[in-house]
Parts: C-alpha cells; sequence; structure tokens
C-alpha cells in the first residue's frame, strides 16, 4: 500500500517515513500543498496523512480540493491546531479521521491500518494463487499454509506479482510500486530482489517466469 505523508516539519516527515515503512507501506512525501495536490493528480495512493499548516496552499484547501475531483481516498489531518472549529471543518470537508500534535507512532500506525481497511472495505484483503497467499492488510504471506520470511520490499514485489497474476509485469511498473520517490534503484536492484523472492517460493511450486525484455509473472508449476 502506498501512502502520501504531507507535512512541512522535515524531523516530523522523517519519523512517520521510517515507522511506516517498517510497517510495510511504501511513502512518498511533499512539503508544501502546491506539492500534496500535483501529487494526487498525477499518482494513485491508498491513504493520505494531511497536515492543515502546509506552505503555499493550506491542507484544508488540498482536501476541498481532492473531495471536489469525486475521490474517496482515505484522509488522516495531522496538526497542531487541535480546537474543536479545525477539526469540525476539516471532517466536514471530507476527512476521516484527525489526530493531534505531539502523537504517539503507535496510535498512528493503528490508525492508518483503521483507515486503510476501511478505504479497501468490499474488497479482498487476502490475495490467492495456487498455495500461495498473502494478506494485503496483515502484510503476511503464507505458502503451503506455513509463513514466509519476506522483507518489505518481497512483500510489496509478491503483492504486485499477485493482483497482476497471468499478466506480465515489467520492470518499470516494479520499479514505480516498489519505490518511493526519490529512490535510486537500478535494474539490477530489481533482479536481485525476484532472484530472492523466486528462491522462497519455489518449495511450493509458484514459479516467477522472466520474459526476457518484457518482464515477470506469477506460473504455477504442474505437479505431474
Amino acid at each position: 500500500m502506498r501512502i502520501l505523508i504531507a507535512e512541512d516539519d522535515a524531523i516530523l516527515a522523517d519519523g512517520l517515513t521510517h515507522s511506516l515503512r517498517e510497517a510495510g507501506y511504501a511513502t512518498d512525501w511533499v512539503k508544501t500543498g502546491i506539492e500534496a495536490d500535483s501529487a494526487l493528480l498525477a499518482a494513485e495512493f491508498d491513504l493520505l496523512i494531511l497536515d492543515l499548516g502546509l506552505p503555499k496552499m493550506g491542507g484544508l484547501e488540498v482536501l476541498k480540493r481532492l473531495r471536489n475531483r469525486n475521490s474517496h481516498l482515505p484522509v488522516l489531518i495531522l496538526t497542531a491546531q487541535d480546537g474543536v472549529q479545525n477539526r469540525v471543518k476539516g471532517l466536514d470537508l471530507g476527512a476521516d479521521d484527525y489526530l493531534s500534535k505531539p502523537f504517539a507512532l503507535a496510535e498512528l500506525e493503528a490508525r492508518v491500518r483503521a483507515l486503510t481497511r476501511r478505504g479497501h472495505a468490499g474488497a479482498a484483503t487476502t490475495l490467492k494463487y495456487g498455495q500461495l497467499a498473502y494478506d494485503t492488510l496483515g502484510k503476511v504471506a503464507h505458502l503451503d499454509g506455513q509463513p514466509l520470511d519476506l522483507s518489505a520490499r518481497e512483500l510489496a514485489l509478491l503483492e504486485i506479482l499477485m493482483q497482476r497474476s497471468g499478466r506480465m509485469v515489467s520492470k518499470e511498473q516494479l520499479v514505480d510500486h516498489l519505490c518511493e520517490w526519490g529512490d535510486e534503484v537500478s535494474s539490477n536492484a530489481i533482479e536481485v530482489y525476484v532472484h530472492r523472492l523466486r528462491r522462497k517460493l519455489e518449495p511450493g511450486r509458484v514459479k516467477i517466469v522472466t520474459v526476457r525484455g518484457l518482464g515477470y509473472c506469477l506460473e504455477r508449476l504442474s505437479t505431474h
């Protein structure tokens, strides 16, 4: 899952980014309201963490523009402005939750989990392919009923391949989904992640097939 953090406090944003990445989320960070609005127009996210006091364009204006585009993206507001009036205004404009600064990271992570569950209500949260299963909310993969020991990048790679099972996934698509903005990730790095994941899947007779020049796809091996 991909989260956009719109926060002008670099120290706070760094802490949020580190915490959420450790929890298995891909995160992008923008510092101004204009950057947040542009990012929301340019890419798809599963959650927006939005500070109200953003420079160049306030958080409430970002939220208003988002909802005017008929977007149902879950929004968690973070702000030092903890008065009732600000809270009501943000919720009336379409925010889904509100957390006042300072806050505990454990509470923020719990709210993120709740909002992403709500955002995917009605959608399947467990992807299955043969004996392979992946819980998109719990970030846990099982092969033949046994948990797989996968890194955050390997889990993200597995999720992409399972979401597109039976279809080719290009390296460019993997880079776009695996890597946050600003990361320098080479094709060789993608190949390393694929190689590691492939070895862990083979005991369950699930194979990552490489089609040279095109990309990768999941394939179930015959039991015969």
